[in-house]
């Protein structure tokens, strides 16, 4: 007997979820500090942010 195993997920959930992913690693590396710098926060409220938003990439 052979049971089949279907996926829940379709298959452009996947995409979906690199785009975001990718997306949330550009913005914490490049977007984060950039903006930052220009509003004027401080480097550890920085790194901060940068370090949430790794966190949310790294979930999605």
């Amino acid at each position: 007997m052979h049971k089949t195993v279907s996926s829940a997920k379709p298959e452009g959930a996947d995409v979906g979820s690199l785009a975001l992913g990718t997306g949330l690693t550009l913005a914490s590396l490049i977007l984060v500090p950039a903006l930052s710098q220009a509003v004027g926060l401080g480097p550890s409220l920085t790194a901060a942010v940068r370090v949430v938003l790794m966190k949310a990439a790294a979930r999605v």
